[in-house]
This record gives structure tokens, sequence and C-alpha cells, in this order.
């Protein structure tokens, strides 16, 4: 069975490769913007636990991911509550909240990648975390793992394989 591939790969206009992923969430933009700056509401969903001074410049740690050892980021740009960029390792995530009404927010994630092979392993990564984080705007609890190598990212990554996405860069705590 293929993979539902939710991510697109993409060329910025600064000729930087990146992932992009959209989600409409039936929640206020207040409350998506919570999921996306309070720690604890980030640790649910997000790679690692990530502690965000949130001001430009500000500093961002990272940790908690068994693959990945702690680290630091640093806030790009914050226009409260519609924008979060930060940069994450050699990558730049970028979180945009677009309020469709009162109740219902567009969510997109564009990953800016250091390295276009790292789009198909990223791209599998985020399907992983963004459906834990569909599940905790319904209200659910996500099933199972969302970092690290038991998390169920394989069929995503062989998806995004075959439909021709940059692949070859390094898996942690596989390669």
């Amino acid at each position: 069975m293929a993979a539902d591939l939710t991510g697109t790969y993409l060329t910025l206009d600064d000729g930087r490769p990146a992932v992009r992923f959209s989600r409409t969430y039936d929640h206020p933009v207040a409350r998506v913007w919570q999921f996306v700056t309070d720690a604890d509401e980030l640790a649910q969903w997000f790679p690692s636990r990530a502690e965000i001074d949130l001001r430009p410049g500000g500093t961002i740690a990272f940790s908690g991911d068994p693959n990945m050892p702690e680290s630091t980021g640093r806030v790009l740009a914050v226009d409260e509550p519609r924008h979060l960029s930060f940069a994450w390792g050699g990558d730049e995530l970028h979180f945009d909240l677009e309020e469709l009404d009162d109740k219902r927010t567009r969510f997109t994630l564009t990953n800016v990648l250091q390295a276009a092979d790292t789009a198909a392993r990223n791209g599998a990564g985020w399907e992983v975390c963004l459906s834990a984080l569909d599940a905790k705007a319904q209200g659910e609890r996500p099933e199972g793992p969302h970092a690290g190598t038991s998390a169920p990212w394989k069929e995503f990554y062989e998806g995004y394989v075959e439909a021709g996405v940059p692949s070859g860069a390094p898996v942690p705590g596989l390669d």
C-alpha cells in the first residue's frame, strides 16, 4: 500500500530547496499558535522538545530526541500569531498561520533545506510528526512515536523516493 503523501518538494524563489505541508485545523489561530510555540504542546508532535525565546534572535533549546544530540537554534522572525521561523541545524523552519474564520486556521510548515538530498527523509519525518499534530488538533492521542527510528516513517520515505523527491542523506539513528 502506497503512503498518502501530503508534502510538496519545491525550489524557493531564492533557489533553496524546501518541503512544504499545509493543513486546516478547526481551531482559532491563537490556539494553533500555541501548538507551534508552547514547549509542552510542541513536545506532543515536534521531533524534539523546543524551548523557544519567542523574539527575533532568541535562542531555541532542542532536547529529548534519542537520535539527535541536544542543540540550539535561533529565532529568525516572529509575527504573533501568524508567523514563526527559526534555524534548526542547517535548515530553517517556517510556520505560517492564516485565519480562515473565527474557528478555522490554515497551518503551513515550510522546511527550507540545507541540502536537497534531505527532502525525502525530512518529508517522511514531517508526515509522521504532522499526523501526531493532526490527532492532537482533533482531541485524540497520537498513536505511536512521532520521532526517532521507531516512528513509522519508512513507507513515507519510500513514497517520496518513488515520487522523485531528492534523497540519499543519512538517516539519524540508522546510518
